[in-house]
């Protein structure tokens, strides 16, 4: 066993651990007050519900077996797991057991934030029960256990562009197009707390890194890299949609510069241990550029109540950092990989390597993501009643509000 590795990625862990909290408070501070309980509920209890879900059957699902497409149900609860074996970067099973738990623990999260305010507790945790076992472990065993049908067509994804963001993103615009759009869309909702939308954001951020640079899974050369190209693709990105928000909307929105970071963040996360400093910071842009013009000009088109902007955000960034990797990956970031990007020398192999991934996922998360809405949705209803909506989730689903301004009409 490897000590610093083992030590390095047990930390890295508990930060990506503490991003669902984080999310938590990012989420929480963007709804309108009569939704803030509820927002935060729904990201926070993916803490228990899915960590116990990964115990049980999501490891298994995920990384045993030999399918092209999923795992097996050979280690129930773990049983049969010898927890101590090491992984081939010299760390134990049951902390890379562990480290996986927690992507698996926000990835349901994030497009919780599409249909906040009008859904039903029952139905998103029944679906989310479902979409795990449907698509999440599949996604995880075919991107990154050896025998996957996307690993062994060379796909790059160093923690998480397609099995997490695009696979988020995707679900969240289904969700959001079958659910309808909110009573009030279109009108201009008051965020509940700024100060907290910093907070998430912050949190986030700091847990990225275990997000990034702990997918290493070692501490070496590629996990230092993925953390400088985490930090300057995130730079970039702030900076980007700070200066779109000043020539477009004429202000400096710190809820825009917040949205920025995670862009950036979102953009780098398939491509962190896999491109120089200089690829980092075009990723930032280009991927920051690509979210601001679909939130503020095709979303509302389009029709899209995307209520936190969970696809505008993860799906479209995580679309172009994960087309964007096979444009600036380079052996001199990491020498493990099969060939060069499109930039470095390499050709366009990697590049429609990457595209084909992309559309893959796309097509299957949203074939997947609508079946099983469809289905849970017979069994309980997906969104709330009008009355409920107007009254707020909070006090419909929980009976718990953050101010005493919010009340049940008479």
């Amino acid at each position: 066993m490897s000590l610093g590795s083992t030590v390095f990625v047990l930390i890295s862990a508990i930060l990506v651990l503490l991003m669902t909290p984080g999310l938590a408070f990012f989420y929480g501070g963007l709804v309108s007050k009569k939704n803030v309980v509820n927002t935060m509920f729904l990201v926070f209890i993916m803490t228990g519900m899915v960590a116990l879900m990964w115990v049980i059957f999501g490891y298994g699902f995920s990384f045993v077996g030999n399918g092209a497409f999923i795992g097996d149900f050979k280690h129930f609860f773990l049983s049969g797991l010898d927890l101590n074996s090491l992984q081939p970067t010299k760390i134990p099973t049951g902390v890379y057991m562990l480290f996986q738990m927690m992507f698996a623990v926000i990835t349901p999260g994030l497009f919780i934030g599409a249909i906040v305010g009008r859904t039903k507790m029952k139905f998103i945790l029944l679906f989310i029960f479902v979409w795990s076992i449907v698509v999440y472990y599949p996604m995880v065993h075919m991107v990154w256990s050896p025998t996957g049908f996307l690993a062994k067509m060379g796909t790059l994804d160093f923690a998480g562009g397609t099995v997490i963001h695009i696979n988020a993103g995707v679900t969240a615009f289904v969700l959001a197009k079958l659910i309808g759009k909110r009573l009030n869309y279109g009108k201009k909702i008051q965020a509940y707390s700024v100060p907290l939308v910093l907070i998430g954001t912050t949190l986030l951020w700091i847990g990225w890194y275990g997000f990034n640079a702990g997918s290493a899974l070692a501490m070496n050369d590629v996990a230092m890299q993925a953390a400088v190209t985490t930090t300057v693709a995130t730079g970039a990105s702030m900076m980007t949609w700070f200066f779109m928000d000043v020539i477009f909307n004429k202000q400096a929105s710190l809820m825009g510069v917040c949205t920025g970071t995670l862009c950036g963040l979102v953009g780098i996360t398939p491509a962190t241990g896999f491109v120089t400093v200089a690829g980092a910071f075009w990723i930032g842009i280009i991927a920051t550029i690509a979210s601001f013009a679909f939130i503020n000009y095709v979303k509302p088109r389009i029709q899209l109540d995307d209520t936190l902007d969970a696809f505008g955000c993860h799906g479209i960034s995580g679309m172009v950092g994960s087309i964007a990797t096979g444009l600036f990956a380079t052996k001199l970031a990491n020498p493990s990989i099969a060939d060069n990007g499109l930039f470095y020398g390499g050709g366009a192999h990697q590049v429609l390597v990457q595209i084909g991934a992309t559309l893959f996922t796309i097509v299957f998360v949203a074939i997947a993501a609508f079946v099983i809405a469809k289905l849970v949705g017979l069994i309980t209803p997906m969104r709330a009643t009008a009355e409920e909506e107007e009254q707020g989730m909070d006090l419909t689903d929980h009976g718990e509000v953050v101010d005493d301004s919010v009340h049940i009409k008479q």
